[in-house]
């Protein structure tokens, strides 16, 4: 079976912003940004296999990428900061 080769230059509009979305998902000092960044930039990177025919892959990287990975983090995120606040309150 052939590998399908996506056209370049679509490929191209998915990889740049692909690729700042993740740089700014490092980057960016607010978490709750950050998380949105990581999860639009795994939603790219899964249509980027989806161009390349790994369905599969496409499948589980917009599942466990951009969904389950950015509501772990969101989670994370809000548990500890109602522990901070409860803290300094406390004091």
């Amino acid at each position: 079976m052939p590998i399908p080769v996506p056209d370049p230059a679509i490929l191209a509009l998915l990889l740049a912003p692909m690729l700042a979305l993740f740089l700014a998902a490092i980057f960016l000092r607010n978490f709750v940004h950050a998380i949105i960044a990581f999860a639009a930039g795994s939603a790219l990177l899964a249509a980027v296999f989806a161009l390349f025919g790994a369905t599969f892959a496409a499948v589980l990287e917009l599942t466990v990428g951009a969904g389950l990975i950015a509501v772990l983090f969101l989670v994370a995120i809000t548990l500890s900061r109602g522990t901070e606040e409860e803290d300094e309150d406390g004091e």
